[in-house]
């Protein structure tokens, strides 16, 4: 799951962005809302974690061209006020959902899940396919009911190709999906991913490798 989080405050961004880094999401982070848009315009994102009070661009009229876009990406808009009213105005633009500061984390990464969720084809959040388990909702992974302890990364890589369900993810696919925008040698850091999420999920192999195009989870559901 590919997230935007849009905050002027660079210590709250970063420290959401970590956060949510370290829950396996791939996580892009921009501090005012016009560099909000030029990502929005590059990247696919599932969903845009987005501060209303923003500098360049008001966040509110960051919301609208998302919404005037039709974009698939969804919006949980943030801010410092609690009132009923700036709730209602902030839903009244678009967003999907709303979250007043201060706030905990695992509220927030509880809404950031669901609302990522509703930004993708409806699959359950646990996907099963041979011999794999994955629990979304959980960030567990299992073959053959052996629990994996995978890196976010890895968990990352196997969530897309479990979603894929069979179909081929091309190497450009996982790098948008799992990795984040800044990532240096990307393409290295998916085979070097894929090598060890292969051998964490042992014998006999399930990652299949289809040449020129890309990668597949073998078997059946």
């Amino acid at each position: 799951m590919r997230v935007l989080v849009v905050e002027d405050e660079e210590f709250l961004a970063e420290m959401i962005a970590e956060g949510l880094r370290r829950d396996a999401l791939a996580v892009d982070v921009a501090h005012d809302g016009l560099t909000a848009l030029e990502r929005l315009r590059l990247g696919d994102y599932d969903v845009l974690v987005l501060d209303r009070d923003l500098p360049g661009l008001h966040g509110d009229e960051v919301c609208r061209r998302v919404v005037g876009a039709r974009l698939l990406t969804r919006v949980l808009m943030l801010t410092a006020a609690d009132s009923v009213r700036e709730r209602v105005e902030g839903l009244g633009l678009g967003a999907d959902d709303y979250l007043s500061k201060p706030f905990a984390y695992e509220e927030l990464l509880a809404r950031v899940l669901a609302l990522g969720r509703r930004a993708r084809p409806a699959l359950p959040p646990v996907i099963e396919r041979a011999g794999i388990t994955v629990d979304t909702a959980r960030r567990q992974a299992f073959r053959d009911g052996r629990y994996l302890a995978l890196s976010r990364k890895e968990f990352g890589v196997l969530e897309v190709l479990m979603r894929a369900e069979g179909a081929v993810v091309s190497g450009d696919d996982l790098i948008e999906q799992v990795w984040e925008e800044n990532t240096s040698y990307r393409t290295n850091a998916v085979r070097v991913a894929l090598s060890k999420l292969r051998a964490k999920l042992g014998e006999p192999p399930v990652i299949e490798t289809v040449p020129g195009h890309g990668y597949r989870i073998g078997g059946t559901a």
